[in-house]
């Protein structure tokens, strides 16, 4: 895989763990940083020896402190237009991966870092984590999809609370809300990311990348044309070999053995 700057990539038996790397700056999102993960993304979109994705941060401090003040603190109206319009490319990349994505946040997550974890499919959380969209602190609004995602997860009216006000939550509250999955002691965080990696692996790969399709298509859908998407996915996994060994295997009383095809 190839070498990045702000990025750390390890690919082992199926799990691609990426690792925002920027301690210093509490892995805060730099322009930089956000072109190496464009581009590891479009990557990992092509390769198959890569079944589920890990985005966690480096250190203990931080998954990512939001975006680097210090880059945006001069742009113009027509720059910042164009870097959250950039960001937002970049995590809808993300959301729109072919694998599963699970996001893995060891500290604070809070502006683009919360957007960032709210693109990935699923969050997991250390009991140090906080997070939070405190953009009108700054005197702007999430620009990486934030006022459109925290509403999708955690509903409107909480949404709204937490935008309006920019406060910061932990991770039980965030876990109460709904806003991440499950939550870990910090010591349990990547080894928890992991084994739900595995266990996601031991499906069959092409169901789940259609469910995953189905879900993130069919939210943007009217209800009819979704539940109609819903059949052609469901169709299409007539079509592959782990529908006929996965049927077969429940039949016989035993484990699948998955091919990925």
């Amino acid at each position: 895989m190839k070498q990045y700057t702000s990025l750390l990539v390890e690919c082992n038996a199926g799990i691609g763990v990426i690792t925002l790397s920027r301690p210093k700056a509490l892995n805060a999102l730099n322009y930089e940083m956000l072109k190496e993960l464009d581009d590891l993304l479009d990557r990992l979109a092509q390769d198959e020896t890569v079944k589920v994705v890990v985005i966690t941060g480096s250190g203990n401090k931080a998954f990512v402190a939001g975006a680097d003040i210090t880059e945006m603190q001069k742009l113009s109206a027509l720059d910042g237009r164009k870097w959250g319009k950039f960001g937002q490319a970049v995590f809808n990349k993300l959301e729109n991966l072919p694998q599963p994505v699970i996001a893995a946040v060891n500290g604070f997550a809070l502006g683009g870092g919360c957007e960032l974890a709210m693109a990935c499919d699923i969050r997991i959380a250390s009991e140090t984590a906080r997070f939070g969209q405190p953009e009108v602190t700054l005197g702007i609004t999430p620009g990486f999809a934030g006022t459109q995602r925290l509403p999708r997860l955690i509903g409107k009216g909480r949404a709204k609370e937490l935008l309006f006000t920019g406060d910061i939550i932990d991770a039980q509250e965030a876990y109460r809300l709904g806003l991440v999955n499950k939550v870990t002691i910090p010591e349990e965080l990547i080894s928890t990311a992991r084994a739900l990696a595995e266990k996601i692996m031991s499906r069959a790969e092409v169901a789940v990348k259609l469910c995953k399709a189905a879900v993130n298509e069919g939210l943007d859908m009217d209800s009819e044309s979704s539940i109609a998407y819903e059949a052609e996915v469901f169709g299409l996994c007539f079509a592959t070999l782990d529908q006929k060994e996965g049927m077969t295997a429940f039949i016989e009383k035993r484990k699948a053995a998955f091919v990925g095809r």
